[in-house]
């Protein structure tokens, strides 16, 4: 499939629901407006196309990057590239997939993510947060839990909102996973109210550190 195609095929897809949805949530105004389920459609029926992905993320159309996310192959991008597409991205949910379905694929990213956890870009340090948590969870041999808590006492509150999810998350994670570090993450939640009052809906559970890591250790028995 041509880009020329793919974008025909985005741009039908598209509808004014989904653009006002996008524009309220920081969406510029280079979108169709294409339900993230109808993106995967289309991804499935491309499958892998490297070149593609690359034409499609230069265009800067929102539906076309996150096509882009579906399709490109991780391991054929440099550290360079995978850099510069992380602090390209200026639509979270667009951050959010580029981080999912590439960065953490990519043969490079532990490298990358020492270097995004000092970015001032917050994309790449969303990237490097988001990265962090991942080792939190499933890694953490080598990394300094203190020293994440230290930084998370001192910047969450007055980190960019890009970043201050991916790094509340990693507050919550590290609560959830490391009982002797559970007291300390449980008070810096309560003690920098970060999500607070988040609206959440009914079944799910609050972002709120403290409420999410008892909610966390509690199904856990």
């Amino acid at each position: 499939m041509t880009l020329e195609e793919t974008l025909e095929q985005l741009e039908a897809l598209g509808t004014e629901k989904m653009r006002a949805q996008n524009s309220k949530h920081g969406a510029g105004k280079n979108q169709f407006g294409v339900r993230l389920g109808d993106i995967r459609r289309l991804a499935k029926t491309i499958k892998t196309d490297h070149v593609l992905a690359k034409a499609l993320w230069k265009t800067k159309n929102i539906d076309a990057r996150l096509l882009a996310t579906l399709v490109v192959e991780p391991k054929s991008l440099s550290a360079k590239e995978m850099d510069r597409m992380v602090r390209s991205v200026t639509f979270v949910q667009v951050a959010d997939w580029l981080n999912a379905y590439v960065v953490k694929h990519h043969p490079d990213k532990d490298a990358l993510r020492q270097g995004w956890m000092a970015a001032e870009d917050p994309m790449a340090a969303r990237a490097g947060w988001n990265l962090t948590t991942g080792r939190v969870v499933k890694s953490p041999e080598g990394l300094d839990l203190r020293a994440l808590l230290d930084r998370i006492e001192s910047e969450l509150g007055t980190a960019a909102s890009q970043v201050q999810w991916t790094m509340n998350c990693c507050l919550a994670e590290i609560g959830i996973h490391f009982p002797e570090h559970r007291k300390r993450a449980l008070a810096i939640g309560e003690a920098l109210g970060v999500y607070r009052d988040y609206p959440t809906s009914k079944g799910c559970t609050s972002p709120f550190a403290p409420i999410w890591i008892h909610e966390m250790v509690r199904r856990q028995g």
